[in-house]
């Protein structure tokens, strides 16, 4: 499990959207969003820092939690 903080997270839109970009990762990872955190918990097999360049590549970037 991968923690990761994403200051950007404001709406279920957010939420959609890294999820989109996780997904285009590892297609069966586990997204778990936490908004008022403005956390996420990802269960993949994907490394972090592939994570970390997906999220910023799509305007969310991230840091770990």
């Amino acid at each position: 499990m991968i923690a990761l903080t994403i200051p950007k997270i404001r709406c279920g839109g957010c939420v959609a959207s890294v999820e989109k970009a996780i997904h285009s990762i590892d297609a069966s990872a586990q997204v778990i969003a936490d908004i008022e955190a403005r956390r996420v918990e990802v269960t993949t097999d994907a490394d972090r820092q592939t994570l970390l360049t997906a999220l910023d590549a799509a305007g969310y970037p991230a840091e770990a939690a």
